[in-house]
């Protein structure tokens, strides 16, 4: 059955406005079973010209190498606001843009890495975004994804069944999807995929497919 689509891209955009200054305070959980270290471990291999889609309020911008230059997308303002106070704080030279993660706003072909973390959940429609990820980036490029999903263990995945509707609902969040099968049916290559936590994160490295 097709999935069912709660909340627009405006409303999910409105509703992390009024989120964002409580955001970095619920992350915490998640860096607590070890989220951070999943994303110092995905950005080690972040090179070049670097787009991140969807930054949110910037928890990846202290893993980057130094040697990056980095531009963050995000369709929410007051999370880039918060992101561009960190970035002041780290003292990095970022550039970042209101952008709706399916239908963004550069040239085919411009980035050498192509970021994106927990926020495929949020997509109204991720498999577009995904394809806007792999059209920005350049051929030979990286696309590095740190995404959650539905547990490959079917007890724990049965539990995200029963509640997604509700975290659908009122977070716009869509805890149960499968971001592999979202990159696939994206067309884009796989070279690395790997699932942690009882299978629910999934750190994949892609890149774009044939045309």
């Amino acid at each position: 059955m097709p999935e069912r689509h709660y909340l627009s891209q405006r409303e999910i955009s409105q509703k992390y406005d009024r989120f964002a200054r409580w955001y970095d305070w619920v992350e915490g959980i998640p860096g607590l079973l070890g989220v951070n270290r999943l994303r110092y471990r995905m950005l080690q291999r972040a090179s070049g010209t670097v787009l991140e889609v969807a930054i949110g309020t910037g928890k990846n911008l202290s893993y980057y190498p130094r040697g990056c230059r980095i531009i963050g997308a995000d369709a929410s303002k007051e999370m880039l606001a918060v992101a561009q106070r960190r970035a002041s704080r780290l003292q990095l030279n970022i550039s970042f843009l209101l952008a709706d993660a399916e239908a963004l706003p550069f040239s085919a072909e411009t980035f050498d890495t192509v970021v994106s973390s927990l926020s495929t959940c949020t997509f109204p429609n991720p498999v577009l975004a995904l394809q806007e990820m792999a059209r920005v980036c350049r051929p030979e490029g990286k696309i590095l994804l740190l995404e959650h999903g539905r547990s490959d263990r079917e007890w724990l995945g049965r539990f995200q069944d029963r509640t997604a509707e509700r975290h659908a609902k009122q977070l716009g969040c869509h805890w149960n999807r499968q971001p592999l099968d979202f990159v696939r049916r994206a067309g884009l290559k796989i070279n690395k995929a790997e699932r942690v936590f009882f299978g629910i994160f999934n750190q994949i490295e892609a890149a774009p497919g044939p045309v």
